[in-house]
């Protein structure tokens, strides 16, 4: 075997997941898939979502890959790692290429190559992927007759070595250092991309596992790469602060051949704003109803990218959930993010998709530094008001490379080692000790659910007294956690 794509997410060793079960595959490594068969290079896939991983390192041993490239993301980054260790361990595996990509190595590079990765690919990776191919492949051959190479690891420490030619590429030196390559210039026309290569795993299982959980199967798609916006606490690590689109054709061609050979019920348009552009919200509507595609699906957008005509337009395409990013209530700490959107503005979208029948879904986040109790009371206030179907809510922590990260870097703790960590367990100097925003998600949650019940008159109903208890006891823990921060400052002089 030539190249083995993998990645770490087991589904089955994570019971938070299986509570949700909403699997999608892997389409970053599926896109990587295809773009190698189409330029002849063998590659095998193993989807780990409903493997083990005894059965992932049983596959290493008998097949011996030259190269083992590793998709990487906050979630999957331990077992990423307990991968790498599995590898370097086993001396029939000691001539295996590691290679990483994904949106956690780009700023994390120098720890996953102390860790055991060979090379990191920063930003896309079907271009350089590719080349690697080529190069270690090359090197491979020329090792039957030149005894100063032995194989591609050895080789990448060669400073003549081709490897240094390669855009998009990390690596170790000799004495230690990290040595970045050019970087790697984006693919501007997503059209010369091909499917991503669905037929590499078992989309059946997936497809089974929504129906037997929510009654309903679901697809993901990518439509566009990279997001505009700057908003402080998101990762752009992969696709860049840019806007790159398929063409609706193209779209369509992919949707057709997904009906074509395979039975699902809604789609997940997996983009960042897929708003963004309206011209190409248009053409995809009506490139829709040229061919008669009926579609049903779910997309995240912003509410600046919205008004009730482009709201108009999703429906007709299909749309059925639409999510909208908020993050907060209040605007003070929605300029600190850099959202560049007004709070009225959120809410009026929400509200003009769910006139229009489309489900309205929103995010929250809480503990951003800076966030008060008032700008708390103020996401609550804004949730009653709006009334999404759906809201999420997340506990602020930093990315490594984003503003956020930078921001809070000073004051930042964390217990564990890197590799023993993803960047989720990071904590900071926040108005309130960590245990507090527990709390507050606990309180805003159920204060929220218990406002609807006042509104359909059923306040007082068992559920709505229910409510009403894990509202005190919410608010209790904040109020004890918030003087309990207060004297920590007092004692230690803040």
């Amino acid at each position: 075997m030539n190249i083995f794509l993998t990645h770490g997410y087991f589904l089955r060793e994570d019971p938070k997941e299986q509570a949700i079960m909403k699997p999608y595959p892997p389409l970053g490594l599926l896109y990587l898939s295809a773009w190698l068969d189409l330029h002849g290079v063998e590659n095998e896939v193993f989807d780990t979502t409903f493997s083990k991983k005894e059965d992932l390192k049983k596959f290493l041993l008998e097949h011996r890959p030259r190269i083992v490239a590793l998709y990487v993301n906050l979630m999957t980054k331990l077992n990423v790692i307990e991968i790498m260790r599995f590898i370097r361990a086993q001396e029939s595996l000691n001539d295996s290429l590691i290679v990483l990509g994904g949106p956690d190595v780009t700023h994390n590079a120098e720890d996953y190559l102390k860790c055991g990765a060979d090379l990191i690919v920063i930003g896309e990776g079907e271009q350089t992927m590719l080349e690697i191919a080529d190069w270690g492949f090359r090197i491979s051959d020329f090792a039957d007759f030149d005894s100063t190479i032995h194989n591609p690891r050895s080789a990448i420490h060669n400073p003549q070595s081709a490897i240094h030619n390669i855009s998009g590429l990390a690596f170790l030196l000799p004495d230690g250092s990290v040595f970045k390559t050019a970087p790697r210039e984006k693919i501007r026309d997503l059209d010369r991309l091909p499917f991503p290569n669905r037929r590499k795993i078992n989309l059946q299982l997936y497809l089974d596992a929504w129906k037997r959980t929510h009654g309903h199967s679901a697809v993901s798609i990518s439509t566009q790469r990279g997001c505009p916006y700057t908003c402080r606490w998101c990762s752009t690590a992969v696709y860049g602060q840019s806007y790159r689109r398929r063409s609706p054709v193209k779209v369509a061609d992919e949707i057709e051949w997904l009906q074509k050979n395979y039975d699902f019920d809604l789609i997940w348009f997996v983009d960042d704003v897929f708003t963004v552009s309206h011209k190409w919200l248009g053409e995809f509507h009506d490139e829709l109803k040229a061919r008669d595609l009926k579609i049903k699906f779910e997309c995240i957008t912003r509410a600046d990218r919205l008004n009730e005509e482009v709201i108009r337009v999703l429906k007709d395409c299909g749309c059925f959930r639409v999510w909208i990013g908020a993050e907060s209530g209040s605007q003070r700490i929605i300029d600190a993010m850099d959202r560049r959107v007004e709070v009225g503005q959120v809410r009026e979208m929400i509200k003009a998709a769910r006139r229009e029948g489309i489900q309205a879904g929103t995010f929250i986040m809480l503990g951003y530094p800076g966030e008060t109790e008032a700008d708390i009371r103020e996401t609550v206030k804004h949730l009653k008001d709006s009334n999404p179907d759906l809201f999420t809510i997340t506990v602020a922590y930093p990315i490594r490379g984003t503003g956020l990260y930078e921001e809070v870097q000073a004051t930042s703790v964390a217990s564990l080692l890197w590799a023993e960590r993803s960047d989720r367990d990071i904590d900071f100097q926040r108005t309130y000790p960590r245990r507090y925003y527990d709390y507050a998600v606990r309180w805003t949650v159920n204060a929220v659910h218990w406002h609807k019940a006042k509104v359909a008159g059923k306040q007082f109903s068992f559920k709505g007294l229910k409510l009403l208890g894990k509202i005190g006891a919410a608010k209790a823990g904040m109020a004890w956690w918030r003087i309990a921060g207060e004297l920590t400052s007092l004692r230690s002089g803040r």
